[in-house]
């Protein structure tokens, strides 16, 4: 799916751009994400663990553009790929009513109201769509991300304990939430 380009109005004053990425972004995208792997440990990767090369990214962002069920959305600033989010509606009888989420912002950009626009466009696509279920997931202790959901009317529905591990050895929860439309 392609969300048409749209300029937005940051906190800060600057003007961000989001749309789906083209395959001349690929590079930016995984630098993006192995940069903001590193920034937090409440994504479910380090960034030694993106480990594919330019072309593999760029046929994902192909798939990404021609799927029918997947829309992604990037945050450009200045050019530069500043966050990202993404809805995957899902298929069959039983599941149809669902979409799954997701969000990656790098830290040099948050509290400036870019989660926000894009969980606006994500909700909004969803409601287009029909579906009557969002869905997502976010790791134990990320305090900001849960603020951000249970602002836009997500609520906890289930938990699984220890669900990643980090470097340390810590144990860290898996926390689902829902919203329905």
């Amino acid at each position: 799916m392609i969300f048409e380009e749209k300029e937005i109005i940051l906190k800060s004053g600057k003007t961000a751009i989001l749309k789906t990425p083209c395959v001349e972004d690929a590079e930016k995208m995984l630098n993006y994400i192995k940069k903001a792997c590193g920034e937090t440990d409440f994504l479910a990767r380090y960034p030694e663990e993106w480990n594919i090369s330019v072309e593999q990214e760029e046929a994902w962002v192909n798939r990404l553009r021609s799927s029918p069920d997947t829309l992604g959305i990037t945050c450009y600033v200045d050019g530069e790929v500043a966050g990202n989010c993404e809805i995957s509606f899902r298929g069959g009888m039983k599941t149809s009513h669902r979409a799954t989420i997701a969000i990656a912002i790098l830290k040099d950009y948050w509290n400036l109201g870019i989660g926000s626009a894009m969980f606006e466009e994500l909700i909004a696509t969803a409601q287009k769509r029909g579906t009557e279920i969002m869905e997502l997931e976010f790791i134990e202790g990320n305090d900001r991300a849960k603020h951000l959901y249970e602002k836009f009317g997500f609520r906890i529905v289930s938990e699984r304990p220890n669900a990643f591990r980090l470097k340390d050895g810590t144990h860290l929860s898996e926390i689902y939430m829902q919203k329905s439309l």
